[in-house]
């Protein structure tokens, strides 16, 4: 091979490789916080839009609660990362709010008051197995890296359509993801699970998963947002 030849391809290589590295660097370097926390809440058609409201809401004040934010700046990097995502059909996972780095008041209100302005996004119903494998598939590619992965779903009902939940929990946990899970439990409201199996108890069989899984309850003794702060703290502590 003539030398000018051979010259200009390694000069061609070499820049391919100074540019093809620094990209991959990137693409795997990923940001590191204590949890990586998937919020996957209920937008299916058993929640009307002040129900709706209420859930983001809750969310957004439990976030900014100062425990909250006391727990958050106790940790190892002194931060989390929150999508918020709502869920409904199989085919209806929407992602609301994108990943955010909460570390303050500051950063957990500016999410919160996102929250409350996107447009509702979820149709049909109560497809948990779907919820979870999209929260998983977000957890998976986003740019944060965890000490622990939580997915947080809230619902007031069982699993309705798409494949089995407890094959999505089982895939999750298998993956080194906790599901943990919240029941809404409204009079007259809520969807039914299993015959006489309470909402609660069905969670507990079916959706949760993980090491320190666990159940939160909103009913008529625990408002939603006070259920939801009891649960992140939780979760991050």
């Amino acid at each position: 091979m003539p030398k000018r030849l051979a010259s200009s391809m390694s000069r061609r290589l070499a820049l391919a490789a100074g540019v093809l590295v620094p990209s991959l660097v990137r693409a795997q370097a990923k940001i590191p916080v204590d949890v990586v926390l998937a919020l996957a809440a209920d937008g299916s058609g058993s929640i009307d839009n002040d129900e709706l409201r209420l859930q983001r809401e809750g969310y957004g004040e439990a976030l900014s609660a100062p425990e909250v934010l006391s727990v958050i700046a106790k940790g190892t990097h002194g931060a989390i990362a929150v999508i918020y995502t709502e869920w409904g059909g199989p085919t209806s996972q929407h992602v609301i709010v994108d990943w955010t780095l909460i570390r303050d008041e500051a950063s957990a209100k500016a999410f919160a008051i996102e929250l409350v302005t996107r447009p509702r996004a979820a149709r049909g119903y109560n497809s948990i197995s779907a919820a979870i494998d999209f929260c998983v598939t977000h957890i998976e590619s986003g740019p944060y890296r965890g000490l622990k992965r939580v997915i947080d779903v809230s619902g007031d009902g069982p699993n309705i359509g798409g494949r089995a939940v407890e094959a999505a929990r089982d895939d999750a946990v298998a993956k080194g993801i906790t599901v943990n899970a919240l029941a809404i439990i409204r009079p007259g409201g809520s969807v039914p699970a299993r015959i006489g199996q309470p909402l609660p108890d069905y969670y507990r069989e079916a959706v949760i998963g993980g090491p320190g899984a666990f159940v939160e309850v909103a009913d008529q003794n625990r408002s939603f947002a006070e259920a939801v702060r009891r649960k992140i703290v939780t979760e991050i502590a």
